[in-house]
């Protein structure tokens, strides 16, 4: 446990000396240098420069999470429900986000450990383990629906299936070859702020924008109609598509691997708001774009990206329809990328193999290894013909809400740990808002279950 002890008097990370120097080190030192300068000078440029070398994990965590299964989640919602419940619903979700992820940073600055590297040290191997490969696996699930999004979307514009997985998986490579965090992550990040795009295309479908506004400032505790079967699918597939274990551990190990420290941790949580409020913008448009569907009471139950992009052409044109289409390719490709890095990070954490994006392939062979496989394991079984991507969706998103009231519950622990944690540990307010999310969480698996168990109660619990 010895090096778990807090980190309250090293402000800035020394770089290491003698024969154990590797190319990892020497690249943070440099990045860590550049933060060092920035920190020195004065003025708004400098404060600016700052913010710029600091932020990353957070804007590609709350963006990443913004993912193919994600988008479709919203369309659907929107071309089903329409505004009213879901448009604050969804704010509600981000919110929750943000509570869950600055505990992260907080825990990687604090301790420059990984999270599931703190699970396996403070809980022991089985559970170190444990996490890993229920991670791996709730992950590789999400992965195969990262991939029907990229296949759906392209598929618009006539792409073969087995080309637009080339594409993904190309441009997956493409994104790691740098070997160096730091180009990686703006790279994913230009790529990751395409996701707004699903803005104009909003513009262009015409929205009821009053009643979006009503909604936003008048909200109902329960969808119009009370609760049935499909509203208990759709809130988890919502809540599933903001809030997911993979979270965790991806901002977490990021911060670690971009080498963010105690001085770092306000600009950590900027980066992480910053994040939630470009996610969600962009989920709401989302679900604006397909609101025409809602009000011309076309059936969109099972629609995939390319037939939402379809649907909508005769309302938002050609063009609209194309950027919608990219918009779903972006954020499955943008996902697969983050979502392969986090189980490569907690595979190493736990196999204590190397583990950084800082590595050359030499050097991280098993990091590179787990990543890639991952990837191309999911994209093989996408090109199964006839995989429907709605079921897949739900099935993925509800077994992300299912399980992460046990993930939180580390977090929380490791989070309140003050050996690791020195006075970092979660005030008050803090582990109260965290207490909130697991409610709710717990409160939304509970509906689940009755939604299945008896339905016929769901309609005294909502008052349809």
């Amino acid at each position: 446990m010895n090096n778990l002890v807090p980190d309250t008097i090293r402000q800035e990370p020394s770089p290491p000396s003698g024969p154990e120097i590797t190319h990892e080190d020497i690249d943070r030192a440099h990045d860590r240098q550049r933060v060092l300068r920035a920190r020195a000078g004065r003025g708004l440029f400098s404060k600016s420069r700052l913010l710029w070398l600091l932020i990353g994990p957070g804007i590609l965590v709350m963006l990443g999470e913004n993912d193919g299964p994600s988008m479709v989640s919203y369309a659907a919602t929107g071309a089903r429900f329409g505004v009213g419940f879901f448009a604050p619903f969804f704010v509600l979700t981000f919110v929750m986000a943000i509570v869950v992820q600055e505990m992260t940073v907080r825990l990687g600055a604090a301790t420059h450990r990984g999270h599931a590297e703190l699970i396996f040290a403070r809980f022991g191997p089985f559970w170190g383990w444990f996490s890993m490969l229920d991670l791996l696996l709730g992950n590789f699930l999400t992965l195969i629906a990262e991939f029907i999004a990229v296949r759906a979307g392209l598929g618009f514009f006539g792409v073969p299936p087995w080309l637009a997985v080339l594409i993904a998986m190309l441009v997956l490579v493409l994104a790691l070859i740098t070997h160096r965090y730091w180009t990686w992550e703006r790279i994913t990040l230009a790529a990751a702020l395409l996701n707004l795009v699903f803005i104009p295309v909003a513009f262009l479908a015409h929205p009821d924008w009053h009643a979006f506004g009503r909604a936003l400032g008048t909200w109902h505790p329960l969808p119009k109609g009370g609760l049935t079967n499909e509203t208990v699918i759709v809130i988890l597939s919502d809540i599933g598509a903001t809030v997911t274990p993979w979270m965790l551990f991806f901002q977490q190990s990021a911060t670690v691997d971009k080498g963010l420290t105690r001085r770092d941790i306000g600009y950590g949580r900027l980066d992480t708001v910053l994040g939630a409020a470009l996610a969600t913008v962009a989920a709401l448009a989302t679900m604006l774009c397909t609101t025409p569907l809602f009000s011309h009471q076309m059936s969109a139950e099972n629609f995939q990206g390319a037939e939402f992009a379809q649907a909508l052409q005769p309302i938002i044109g050609r063009l609209g329809a194309a950027l919608f289409a990219l918009g779903m390719v972006e954020a499955g490709i943008v996902a697969s990328i983050t979502i392969s890095i986090s189980s490569a990070y907690a595979f190493g954490e736990v196999a204590k193999r190397p583990h950084s994006l800082n590595l050359p392939i030499s050097q991280g062979k098993s990091f590179y290894t787990v990543l890639l496989l991952c990837a191309a394991a999911a994209g093989g079984l996408v090109l199964i013909p006839g995989l429907p991507l709605v079921p897949v969706i739900l099935i993925v998103n509800v077994i992300a809400v299912l399980a992460m009231p046990p993930a939180l519950v580390f977090l929380y622990m490791l989070v309140n740990d003050r050996e690791i944690m020195g006075d970092l540990v979660s005030p008050w307010w803090a582990n109260l808002l965290a207490a909130l999310v697991v409610i709710l969480l717990v409160a939304a698996g509970v509906l689940f279950g009755v939604s299945v168990l008896a339905p016929n109660a769901l309609a005294h619990l909502g008052g349809g």
